[in-house]
């Protein structure tokens, strides 16, 4: 359909493909003269394809009809007949060209009564034909059935909408928002193209005016992605991906404002803004439509009835509208908060107007804020799932800006981390969701819900290298809790929070939980234990906003056993013991191998290497260990590990057991294995480095690794620091999307500045 340009490269010229009587142009570039001109190439390829006959019309549909030619997109042809003879050969000599020049194809051949058949049975092919447009042909033939399918549409669109509205709900649970995806499909998701043609349809259905000009103009610009997308990957990908952000960007001469160069993030918040007018519009759209049916199924013509629902908010026809006293009053500045409050709480839609005229006239709060605004916030923010689409609501009317004047910045922005799934304002606003769950677990439950919307401000604001956000984002998270009205000692707990909201996911996942060192620090930091209630719930709320990659059992549960021995502290200030090894590990004749669950345990003579070994063997049954001990107990090597599997599926324990008795034992065709394995998993791509901790354990320096993941990377570095002469007491990791961060303890006061060179040398030298 056009020209191949390779990515990144400009745009090629025209060219031409096809076959003898009938060509088609390939027009490469962006915008929508381009999209007509490729439109009206293939209107004269296909018309030279084959002379029709009267009673024959070749009609397009899709983004031919619409004159929307996606550079690498489908053509979309009916063939409409009034029951001439030899139809099916006259359509074989126009499709058969088609796809020897190498495009795409979705075809039918149909009478005008058979196309209207088909249409009242099926939605697609009903909204299709909303489309439809003469290429060649019978143009009185063709114009019965543009007519006849837009006055079936306007007959029976009242009734099907609710069908409509339901498939469309399904394809966003597959394919989320567009709006806060990183990675987002611009033709399937919520807020993209395929709903551009479900609100053409419900506005020819004459339910609402669903095609307002910022629709519009956000559907333009959508287009305009989709087909620079096309051009820059040289096939048709609808998912903008994040390889290609910075392509597309270029295409689009989308500049970063601050940097002066080119730069997806400026894309992505471009796309979310239309994807977010889109996805607006439509839900006015879907729920006028329902309005409509619901009136005419009604007997009679009464009125809506009007319920109160809070102060100055009415319940009116399915959505919020405010009550005449607060229209004809002077207004309240916590007004808007009372009404998203009263939206989330209650999950009703607040009514176009109503957001309307609550941006035009609802004066801005005063700092600090008043009572009832604090109040109207916490409740907005603890409503639980209705607080997303009312929170949305008011961010699309400009009313979040006037609560939380940093939200500008917030909004739409990318976070690159692999493991989050939304942007930063959706993530913050899921967060606060999630943390309505264990409101009840904590003393100070609006603490809790105010520090989960403000955890990340901070993100955005560091540039590369300078400090963490979680520090940059106390003191405007600070400001904010200032700005609402709470006191001093609210305030600091509030920059706490924000400050230490990473604190124990890092500790339980990179520490040793038995050594004191560990514990005194976290309880050193945390202070005391309402603090550390507030700090697990948000942790909890967090992970589950971010993603399914930033959670799991085995990390909930470090998390757990982390919080029982910090609490512990604090309540009583002794330190919990240490767990005692297996019974069984020190009495059961050498070597002693145990498997099952996520536990894999090993007892062998004393020897340097056992641990390398172990996570060797593991890492032949595609087992990841993500903590590790090694010990001395009588003359036995312990080593203990957690383990999950790399790819989901647990393997044998029976062969993992075997495997392990025989590579402890010394049996070479294991250990050969294990060097082959060594070898084929190694890392590609960022250079890992090593960071040295000396003041984080009782007895050990730690050495943590930072690299790319890959399998039998423990078995590499532990064996190359066994080599080096340095002993492993234990070892974390954590994976972070395609990263780890392992640490390794190693024992004694903490080498020499020359060794420390000599070790950092043959771990990287491992990975």
């Amino acid at each position: 359909m056009t020209s191949s340009t390779g990515r990144g490269a400009p745009a090629a010229p025209a060219a031409a493909v096809g076959r003898p009587g009938g060509e088609v142009v390939v027009v490469s570039g962006v915008g929508e003269q381009a999209r007509r001109r490729r439109a009206d190439g293939y209107d004269r390829f296909l018309t030279a394809l084959s002379p029709l006959r009267p009673g024959v019309a070749l009609i397009a549909v899709g983004g031919l009809g619409r004159r929307q030619c996606a550079p690498h997109g489908d053509l979309d042809l009916v063939l409409v007949h009034a029951g001439v003879p030899g139809i099916e050969e006259l359509a074989a000599s126009i499709w058969y060209p088609v796809w020897d020049a190498g495009l795409r194809l979705d075809h039918s051949v149909r009478t005008v009564a058979e196309a209207l058949a088909v249409a009242r049975d099926d939605l697609k092919v009903a909204l299709g034909l909303l489309d439809a447009r003469l290429v060649a042909g019978d143009a009185a033939l063709a114009e019965s059935l543009v007519h006849a399918a837009a006055e079936q549409w306007r007959r029976t669109a009242v009734r099907r909408l609710p069908g409509l509205r339901e498939i469309t709900t399904a394809r966003w649970q597959a394919h989320g928002e567009l709006a806060f995806l990183l990675e987002g499909d611009v033709k399937e998701a919520a807020g993209g193209l395929r709903d551009l043609a479900v609100l053409r349809a419900i506005a020819t259905a004459g339910v609402t005016d669903a095609l307002r000009p910022a629709v519009r103009a956000a559907h333009l610009r959508l287009l305009d992605v989709r087909d620079a997308l096309h051009e820059q990957t040289g096939r048709r990908v609808d998912r903008l991906v994040a390889q290609e952000r910075d392509g597309v960007a270029d295409r689009l001469g989308l500049r970063h404002p601050r940097l002066g160069g080119h730069h997806g993030d400026v894309l992505l918040r471009r796309v979310a803004g239309d994807a977010r007018t889109v996805s607006h519009a439509l839900d006015d759209a879907f729920r006028a439509a329902e309005r409509l049916r619901a009136g005419r199924s009604g007997s009679g013509v009464a009125r809506p009835v009007r319920r109160p629902v809070a102060r100055d908010v009415v319940e009116h026809d399915g959505e919020l509208v405010l009550a005449r006293t607060a229209i004809d009053a002077r207004p309240d500045p916590s007004l808007a908060l009372r009404v998203a409050a009263a939206s989330a709480t209650t999950g009703l839609p607040i009514a176009r107007a109503t957001c309307e005229w609550l941006a035009a006239y609802c004066p801005p709060l005063p700092a600090p804020w008043p009572a009832e605004a604090r109040t109207a916030l916490i409740t907005l923010l603890g409503a639980g799932p209705g607080l997303v689409p009312a929170w949305e609501t008011c961010d699309r009317y400009g009313l979040v800006d006037r609560w939380l004047p940093e939200w500008t910045r917030m909004r739409s922005l990318p976070q690159h981390n692999p493991v989050h799934r939304f942007t930063l304002d959706r993530h913050l606003v899921q967060t606060a969701c999630e943390a309505s769950r264990y409101t009840r677990d904590v003393e100070r439950p609006d603490l809790l819900l105010l520090a989960a919307l403000l955890h990340d401000v901070g993100k955005g604001v560091v540039s590369a290298g300078a400090e963490d956000h979680s520090t940059a984002g106390v003191p405007i998270a600070e400001a904010v809790a200032a700005r609402i009205g709470l006191g001093k000692p609210e305030v600091a707990l509030i920059g706490a929070l924000v400050r230490l909201h990473l604190l124990l996911p890092d500790v339980a996942t990179r520490r040793d939980l038995a050594d004191p060192v560990t514990i005194s620090a976290v309880a050193a930091a945390v202070g005391d234990p309402a603090t550390l209630d507030l700090l697990h719930a948000l942790v909890r709320a967090d992970a589950a906003a971010t993603g399914p990659a930033a959670w799991s059992r085995w990390k909930g549960r470090l998390v757990a056993e982390l919080v029982a021995r910090v609490r512990t502290v604090l309540d009583t200030g002794a330190l919990p013991a240490p767990p005692a090894p297996d019974p069984a590990l020190l009495a059961e004749p050498l070597p002693v191998i145990q498997v099952g669950g996520d536990r894999v345990a090993v007892a062998a003579a004393d020897r340097r290497g056992l641990l390398a070994t172990v996570a060797g063997c593991l890492a032949l049954h595609r087992l990841d260990v993500v903590a590790a001990d090694a010990t001395a107990v009588d003359g036995r090597a312990l080593v203990e590990c957690r383990v999950q599997p790399r790819y989901g599926l647990a393997p044998d324990p029976v062969a993992v057991g075997a495997d392990l008795r025989r590579a402890v034992a010394g049996d070479v065709s294991v250990l050969r294995r294990l060097a082959g394995r060594a070898l084929a998993g190694r890392a590609s791509g960022a250079a890992a480095r090593v960071v040295w901790h000396r003041e984080a354990a009782t007895d050990a320096v730690l050495l943590e690794l930072r690299a790319a993941d890959a399998a039998g990377l423990l078995y590499r570095v532990t064996r190359a620091l066994d080599d080096a002469g340095a002993q492993v007491r234990a070892a974390r990791i954590a994976t972070l999307g395609g990263s780890v961060v392992d640490v390794f303890y190693l024992v004694g006061e903490g080498p020499d500045e020359a060794t420390r060179a000599r070790l950092e040398v043959a771990v990287l030298g491992a990975v």
